[in-house]
């Protein structure tokens, strides 16, 4: 069977949106602009995604919460709950999701259904904030960046020699 870290990437390229990089954004234009490209949005996510809808109310006692962008995968035969963020990674960004896969779980899935997949799109992904903020959790959920634009070559030659230079100095 297919797991959820075998079809999802990172960084997730959102160049199809036509933003410049450097254009501060507020989450629900981008939530938006996703919408409005959702084909485009839908092959950048990878294989067996269908849209089910953004904005999505779960109610916890008495309390409204909304889920940024909801998906069916086919081949995971899962819900997939995406949240945009507009900043770093954050701790709290992992509670908030876990509860919206416990409500999914709960209340949404049919049977045959398996357990839900949370997505937490952010600008950055802070490896250590996302290994104690996701870490023991019972859902599966990833943290993924995105990024506006495919560097350019030089930037990319850069990112390479610093990351082996990086391994090396480790060892």
């Amino acid at each position: 069977m297919a797991q959820p870290q075998d079809i999802l990437k990172q960084p997730f390229v959102f160049e199809f949106l036509g933003v410049r990089e450097e254009k501060p954004m507020l989450e629900k234009d981008l939530e938006a602009r996703l919408i409005r490209h959702i084909e485009d949005f839908l092959l950048e996510l990878g294989r067996g995604f269908m849209y089910v809808g953004s904005q999505q109310r779960v109610t916890l006692g008495n309390q409204h919460y909304y889920v940024d962008m909801v998906f069916y995968n086919k081949i995971l035969k899962a819900y997939v709950l995406i949240d945009l963020k507009m900043t770093d990674l954050r701790i709290e960004h992992a509670g908030q999701m876990n509860a919206y896969l416990n409500y999914y779980a709960t209340e949404v899935n049919d049977e045959g259904d398996h357990p839900p997949v949370g997505i937490i799109l952010c600008k950055t992904n802070r490896e250590i904030v996302a290994e104690y903020a996701l870490g023991g959790l019972s859902h599966q959920v990833f943290a993924s960046s995105y990024v506006y634009y495919i560097p350019d070559k030089e930037q990319l030659v850069n990112e390479v020699k610093a990351l082996l230079e990086a391994e090396e100095a480790e060892d």
